[in-house]
């Protein structure tokens, strides 16, 4: 069967409900829905995670019947993602507040753990406004009128080492103030939160800012306050106890800069949820409240759990409280939050027929892009891969910033792509394949060397120490185009294996377990480099990029 056919043969099954591709390659109103993890039980319940995939550090809004999501995205590119529901179950990505990260020249080598930490979304005056702080940097706000973008560049409200974690608040009286809170690796203290006063535009810091809680006593590791008012109250919601083991701290005050009450509103307590904590309150049309955060499930990176929230006294419950102490634990299954009204299923893309003449929004580089690195051909539906040279200073591939990857999309799924390899035949060590990527990582390639293209099994074991990358050579090629996969299963345990015709899958012998980045999930992807300079690249072209059920 042709390109053209089998193109047409799969748009016919998407527009059958069999299968979905990258939202950007299909008709208007399609909706992606994953074949490995899909929150909506169909039923009027859902189950979490509602996301299971690496969106840390959320923050959300409703604006009218639409709700939007953010995360961090560290030192990805494009980053800041921007999510959108109608439900708060069902999501799908929508776009990113910027492709290149600033300041350009640091943020063009790979910069693991920094950049966009936790950031905060608002509404105002029929703009958005985001704030996400960089801890080597400094805390950034950007606007925009359409969530989708085009978002503003990113301006600088105050310059410093260690301020992270910014969310602003509007107060009745017309005065804007921001609370935040302080990497201890930059800043030389942590575990406190702070407010500072901006100007009535929210684009400057007026003070040196004030400490209103210090949680080293009983909330070790608070950060990541957001900011609310009601009933008189100003709320600052905060996690504490750590990423992996902690709880969901609220604190309370009449007066904005303290004294402060606490709670914790909800915390592991006898359910498998770890860590429940940092997040956003949200309510709906229809006046219920509920609560976003994440969960830390190491190799996975920190995915996303809907929580049903009520009030009492003037105190918030997250969860189910089920001792009636007003501190609630996490649900596992719940009926959907009512919006009014239902919508169907949707979850965020990972699939890709590259079919677009723009790059699917799951995918991100380790670094800012340069044009070289790639080329979408939209009338062959492919995805061109130019080989880069590995930089000088790359002890291995944690080191390389064109390397083309997207989130763990669950625990167990299986990512296939077909490539056909076409290296520069003057040279040699053209490599192009697929990577399952973290603190140490994994691939399994196509490389060229001088008299033909081998198949490479790969390891980088602690790459972010600088181990060194061991190659083992599976056996010599006799054509251009191969078909490469890995299954990964519970434990982040990943075996690759390769077909020459797309059916027969030969696997290497070889388990690789999946190990987190610098703060985020293990990823998975595509690269395509070399080791030495040449007047002109070789490349890859990827057909299609699929993520299926291990089953």
């Amino acid at each position: 069967m042709n390109k053209n056919i089998t193109r047409l043969v799969f748009i016919s099954c998407l527009l059958a409900g069999a299968i979905g591709v990258n939202a950007q390659s299909v008709p208007a109103g399609v909706k992606y829905i994953s074949k490995v993890w899909v929150a909506d039980q169909g039923n009027g319940t859902y189950k979490n995670p509602i996301l299971d995939a690496d969106y840390s550090d959320p923050d959300a809004i409703r604006v009218g019947d639409d709700f939007y999501l953010v995360a961090s995205s560290f030192d990805a590119v494009p980053g800041l993602p921007i999510l959108h529901s109608k439900d708060l179950v069902n999501w799908k990505i929508i776009g990113h507040v910027f492709n290149r990260q600033a300041p350009f020249d640091h943020f063009a080598k790979t910069q693991h753990g920094n950049g966009v930490w936790a950031p905060a979304i608002r509404y105002r005056n029929n703009e958005f406004y985001i704030y996400y702080p960089d801890p080597d940097f400094g805390i950034y706000v950007t606007k925009a009128k359409n969530p989708a973008g085009p978002w503003s560049k990113p301006e600088l409200i105050e310059p410093g080492k260690g301020l992270i974690d910014p969310c602003p608040i509007w107060d009745d009286n017309g005065k804007v103030y921001l609370a935040y809170a302080y990497a201890g690796s930059r800043a030389g203290i942590k575990s406190v939160i702070a407010v500072k006063q901006l100007n009535t535009e929210g684009t400057r810091t007026l003070d040196a800012g004030v400490i209103v809680y210090d949680g080293h006593e009983t909330d070790p590791t608070i950060e990541g306050p957001k900011f609310y008012k009601r009933n008189g109250y100003y709320y600052i919601f905060a996690p504490a106890g750590g990423v992996s083991t902690g709880w969901q701290l609220v604190l309370r005050s009449k007066n904005i800069y303290g004294p402060y009450e606490r709670k914790v509103v909800m915390d592991q307590g006898k359910s498998t949820v770890n860590g429940p904590h940092q997040g956003a309150w949200v309510n709906t049309q229809t006046g219920e409240d509920w609560f976003l955060h994440f969960q830390d499930k190491d190799t996975y990176g920190r995915v996303v759990h809907l929580q049903p929230m009520k009030w009492v006294n003037d105190w918030p419950v997250i969860g189910v409280d089920k001792d009636g102490d007003g501190t609630g634990e996490p649900v596992m299954n719940y009926k959907k939050p009512n919006v009014g009204n239902v919508y169907p299923i949707e979850t965020p893309a990972e699939s890709d027929e590259f079919n677009s003449l723009a790059m699917g929004l799951q995918w991100q580089w380790q670094a800012n892009p340069k044009a070289t690195w790639s080329f979408l051909n939209a009338e062959k539906g492919t995805l061109r891969l130019y080989s880069d040279q590995v930089p000088d200073s790359a002890r291995n591939y944690w080191d390389v910033p064109n390397i083309l990857l997207q989130k763990f999309p669950t625990e167990e799924f299986k990512a296939t792509t077909k490539l056909t390899f076409s290296p520069n035949t003057k040279i040699e060590s053209e490599k192009a394949g697929l990577i399952i990527m973290g603190q140490s990582y994994a691939n399994l390639s196509i490389k060229s060397k001088k008299d033909g293209n081998y198949l490479i099994y790969s390891v980088g074991k602690n790459a972010h120490k600088g181990g060194k990358e061991v190659e083992t050579t599976l056996s010599k090629l006799t054509g251009a185009t191969l078909y490469l996969r890995v299954t990964v299963v519970k434990g982040g345990k990943c075996k690759f294996s390769y077909s020459l015709d797309g059916q027969k899958f030969e696997d290497t012998g070889n388990e690789f377990v999946a190990t987190p980045g610098q703060w985020i999930g293990a990823k998975v992807g595509l690269f395509c480099t070399r080791d030495v300079k040449i007047n002109d690249s070789g490349y890859a072209d990827f057909d299609w990029f699929r993520i299926e059920p291990v089953n």
